[in-house]
């Protein structure tokens, strides 16, 4: 068992019975209320652990912190960047953590009383974690590890920096954001307060590995006009806006969906539709790691509203796009220095650095086009957004120490090019 194992286990259980799922973003400030307990919760902990300076921005509910450097040490500050909120998709209330021991491969009782099982073989990647342990949920909530594992390590980086300062480290920043999970991109970060010209997020799936691109993304809103006449009359007179939901559908390439694409394939996903005969509304988000492609895929969502136009009356298909992040690979090509280091740092705690096209998005993305470059680090979970996600406690631990030895690898880089 290493220096870490207890002091990351305890806080990822005790971060996820803190409800702090995000939920459809509609102004300023944190989509939900709840993400403020889970900030009350660590800039408290901050404190408690004696990170010199803490702030609290209430209003954004955006927790910082800075470590300074360590005595005689001059380097430039580090800043790692995690996001409080779960996500939506499956509860985030009343999470019922609890640890497996010492996994043996074979299927997980997650819950006797409800007959939950994680079977292997419908998770094959359990095989991976045999003699590992693993956090786990009752098969009622998701865990939240997503990003609350990542959190734990961070925490568990402070404060080891804090109890050893023998460890010679540059200053080291940290920023806890809300909203990631429904495209809140940390906007309302604020740089300055950060105080570092370069960062690392930790988000993602299976330690080791790391990011340096990801999607081109969109999101996309059809809103459908239709005319309502009793059926009994209808004839020639009604459009029935759910009916067109359907046509428009239908038009989406059927390969080009997330349940059917790897890699570097592109997609359409559609997050929702609702409709009666008079109105109809179709959610979507369109991702691209391609920018002349992702520009085609928006130029083609336009020609399908304008195709139901065309044949129904103008003024039957309104889409509305928002861009909301770019592939942060265009970006960070000109800093190769920062996934150098950050492979060189996974490389030293004993894992394969393992590169792969972030087919997500992290705040990362976008702070990256604010002027902060920002790679991502995995933060080690598994089946995230579900009932079934679980978190290897030594993926954790593993995560510790690689941000210990990126930190000092940092320290002794020398100066850095300007943003």
């Amino acid at each position: 068992m290493s220096l870490f194992h207890e002091a990351v286990k305890e806080r990822l259980l005790r971060y996820a019975r803190i409800d702090s799922q995000s939920g459809r973003i509609s102004g300023p400030g944190p989509s939900t209320p709840c993400q403020r307990d889970m900030a009350t919760e660590l800039c408290a902990e901050l404190r408690r652990i004696r990170v010199p300076d803490v702030f609290y921005d209430e209003a954004a509910c955006i927790v910082y912190g800075r470590i300074p450097s360590s005595r005689g040490v001059t380097a430039e500050p580090l800043a790692f960047i995690t996001h409080m909120d779960t996500a939506p998709d499956v509860s985030g209330h009343d999470v019922r953590p609890w640890v497996l021991d010492n996994y043996d491969g074979k299927d997980i009782l997650l819950n006797r009383e409800k007959h939950i099982v994680m079977k292997a073989d419908e998770h094959p990647v359990l095989k991976q974690y045999i003699g590992q342990d693993l956090v786990l949920t009752d098969g009622t909530t998701l865990l939240g590890g997503d990003d609350k594992a990542a959190i734990s390590a961070v925490m568990t980086l402070a404060e080891h920096l804090l109890t050893h300062p023998e460890i010679p480290h540059g200053p080291v920043c940290l920023a806890f954001t809300p909203d990631e999970e429904v495209g809140g991109l940390a906007r309302e970060l604020d740089l300055d307060r950060l105080g570092a010209r370069f960062a690392y997020t930790l988000d993602g799936d299976h330690v080791g590995w790391y990011q340096d691109q990801t999607f081109n993304a969109a999101a996309a809103v059809l809103e459908i006009n239709g005319v309502s006449v009793h059926t009994g009359t209808a004839k020639g007179l009604m459009i029935n806006a759910s009916d067109l939901a359907v046509e428009f559908l239908n038009m989406l390439p059927a390969e080009e969906k997330p349940q059917f694409t790897e890699g570097t394939d592109g997609f359409y996903h559609v997050c929702s539709v609702s409709s009666a005969c008079e109105r109809a509304r179709v959610e979507l988000i369109v991702r691209d790691f391609d920018s002349a492609c992702f520009v085609s895929r928006l130029d083609f969502l336009a020609s399908c509203a304008e195709e139901l136009d065309r044949r129904y009356g103008a003024g039957t298909a309104r889409l509305t796009v928002t861009e909301q992040y770019r592939n942060m690979g265009q970006i960070l090509s000109r800093y190769p220095f920062l996934t150098d280091l950050l492979r060189q740092a996974i490389a030293d705690c004993g894992l394969e650095p393992v590169c792969e096209p972030f087919r997500g998005g992290t705040d990362g993305a976008a702070l990256t086009f604010r002027g902060l470059p920002c790679p991502n680090l995995s933060a080690g979970y598994e089946n995230a957004h579900g009932k079934y996600e679980f978190v290897p406690v030594q993926a954790m631990e593993k995560n510790v120490e690689i941000l210990l030895s990126l930190c000092r690898l940092w320290t002794g880089a020398g100066a850095f090019p300007e943003p």
